[in-house]
């Protein structure tokens, strides 16, 4: 492996130079913040410093594997637990990036950091405002969230689809949410609708959403196997919308996800909502959408967002997945509590400890 150290003025150069001396597959093994020059202890001039590696035999070997077709690879236990002590080495070592940008630029990206979004976006944004005048540094960063995220579809429901699926896993407020989204559907729009629900292991959710359904005005079917889906699908034929109502299940095990499959037909035409909890971990949720990454999700809906002050995830799951967001919750009242997510709103959340 070569390991080699760089010396710049700011961290965009030094990644220059890396680049150019290394090539794209180097990686920064550390990084901190330097002085030199001066007279006598004054007018030391600031910069930076980096240590980054590059290991040719193993780019070589990629450039070789790439040419032939590898069959029956199958995963190695000890390489992989290697491979994620390496990382976790690399992690530690390395000092976060983005304390190298000048004060305000690094004033920014603490805010949105703490806020949870990944260092990757933020050292994309500090290298894009250290170009700019200072004054437009504010605006500059509402503008990055929403050009980022305007990449995928964002927003509620057009109620274009007959069908419109919740999952997602227990205790995130399908029920609640789903409820939400008829009512509008029922009061506003004036549509008609039914509900559906396949959570029989819970009698409670069962129960709450046959409440829901008799304020609504609306029937409800409970659905136990395929045949019993089929046959209310038939039955509510003239309705313009059905609402489908999943359990709330460990869906980072498969055969829970497999279930879903064998039960309902998703081939209609359906519209299917990912529902996460905000007050989840991030970790928990990026495997979920994993999880269900065998189906076709639409949109995510992401719920409790009263209950924490933390939305980096939000920005960090729409950009790694693709998936964009419809909603978001911030309450338990019915129909109240319910917000279309636009990218200029999720931008609008972040920017909070930014905006004066």
């Amino acid at each position: 492996m070569m390991v080699k150290k760089y010396r710049a003025d700011s961290m965009n150069d030094a990644m220059a130079k890396v680049r150019k001396d290394l090539g794209s597959d180097a990686v920064i093994l550390h990084s901190k913040q330097i002085q030199s020059g001066g007279i006598l202890g004054l007018f030391k001039k600031r910069g930076v410093e980096v240590i980054a590696a590059l290991d040719p035999d193993h780019t070589e070997a990629e450039d070789h594997v790439k040419m032939e077709r590898v069959q029956d690879l199958t995963p190695n236990p000890v390489i992989n637990q290697q491979l994620g002590e390496l990382k976790g080495m690399i992690a530690a070592l390395s000092s976060s990036m983005t304390d190298h940008f000048p004060s305000p630029v690094s004033d920014i990206l603490d805010s949105l950091k703490k806020q949870g979004m990944k260092e990757e976006y933020l050292l994309e944004l500090g290298n894009r405002l250290q170009r700019l005048p200072e004054e437009t540094y504010i605006e500059s960063t509402e503008v990055f969230l929403i050009e980022r995220l305007e990449t995928v579809p964002m927003g509620g429901m057009t109620f274009t689809h007959k069908y419109i699926n919740l999952m997602g896993p227990t205790g995130v407020g399908k029920t609640t949410t789903i409820a939400k989204l008829a009512a509008e559907a029922v009061i506003e729009k004036r549509k008609k609708v039914a509900f559906l629900t396949t959570d029989t292991y819970r009698i409670a959710a069962i129960e709450q959403l046959k409440t829901y359904a008799s304020l609504l005005n609306v029937p409800v079917e409970v659905i136990y196997k395929a045949d019993d889906y089929r046959a209310a699908i038939e039955k509510f034929r003239d309705c313009d919308h059905i609402f489908i109502d999943t359990a709330g299940r460990n869906y980072r095990e498969e055969h829970y996800v497999t279930e879903l499959h064998n039960l309902i037909d998703y081939s209609t035409d359906m519209e299917s909502y990912l529902v996460l909890s905000l007050t989840s971990k991030e970790e928990d949720m990026r495997e979920i959408a994993t999880a269900f990454s065998s189906m076709k999700i639409d949109r995510f809906i992401f719920t409790k967002l009263d209950e924490t002050s933390s939305v980096g995830a939000i920005f960090n799951l729409i950009l790694e997945t693709g998936i964009g967001a419809a909603y978001v919750t911030i309450g338990q009242d019915v129909p109240e509590d319910i917000e279309p997510l636009l990218a200029k709103d999720i931008a609008r959340l972040l920017m909070k400890g930014i905006r004066p």
